[in-house]
């Protein structure tokens, strides 16, 4: 692990030497994320100037919420997004040779080695409304709380890791991937909707097929309800099988992977 460690804090180093030789770039993405959620929640608060609850879900409980979706994104966004975006376009170009030479597990080395400043930059932004939400609840969570949130949102990350590295690992079969990746972003969108919202086909799809919705809405309940051990249970599982699903798909994939050389 301390091996694997090193080799991610340099590439580390490396994303923030690349990202201050372009500070412009760095400066106006990070504004447009940052108007981009600021779009989202003032969403939220004109809806509620017109009703009570959604679902269930008061003002601030709906913050609270897309705040953790946002995070969750921010942290997607930041630490996998860039690499996994160009492992499409590195395994048809033949590019995807100079992983297969890396000292390392190939799918850690494939899938870490960039990371997004303006993204993890806003997810201070995405933290801070949720715990503006919360304190606006009058919640008072615990450290056992707030460790076993994060742990939630953490679990939130890798599921949707899971989920980008097996939609970019069909580079190994198709020509282009692109179209599925954005597919996927915007059904995150849903993430940010209370499951109880969800009836019949969608909310099999959405809440049980498919991890948008339980990614953040069990966070965010757990912070506002406290635990709830089948939900815990239900994300962990949800966890493992995902992540087990994209290792299974990544390296049948690398066997079809000829190289650039062949």
């Amino acid at each position: 692990m301390t091996y694997y460690l090193n080799i991610w804090l340099a590439s580390v180093r490396y994303s923030v030497v690349r990202t201050m030789m372009f500070r412009f770039d760095f400066i106006l993405w990070s504004t447009v994320e940052f108007f981009w959620m600021a779009v989202n929640l003032l969403l939220v608060t004109v809806i509620y100037e017109h009703t009570d609850n959604i679902a269930g879900w008061s003002k601030y409980e709906m913050m609270l919420l897309v705040g953790t979706a946002m995070l969750i994104q921010r942290f997607l966004m930041g630490f996998f997004w860039s690499s996994l975006f160009e492992m499409g376009r590195n395994v048809r170009t033949g590019n995807f040779d100079f992983f297969l030479a890396q000292p390392g597990n190939l799918m850690f080395m494939a899938t870490t080695r960039k990371i997004d400043l303006d993204g993890l930059m806003n997810s201070v932004i995405a933290c801070g409304v949720v715990i503006y939400s919360a304190v606006q609840l009058g919640l008072q969570p615990s450290i056992t709380d707030v460790i076993l949130y994060a742990l939630m949102v953490a679990c939130g990350v890798m599921i949707h890791y899971s989920a980008m590295v097996i939609i970019t690992s069909l580079s190994f079969w198709i020509t282009n991937t692109q179209g599925l990746e954005g597919g996927y972003f915007t059904l995150f969108e849903f993430s940010r909707l209370p499951r109880q919202a969800f009836k019949g086909i969608t909310r099999f799809v959405f809440v049980w097929a498919l991890p948008m919705v339980v990614v953040s809405n069990i966070p965010a309940e757990t912070l506002i309800h406290g635990f709830n051990y089948s939900d815990t249970l239900w994300l962990a599982g949800v966890t493992i099988f995902w992540f087990g699903l994209a290792v299974f798909i990544f390296h049948r994939g690398i066997r079809r992977y000829s190289s650039a050389s062949s």
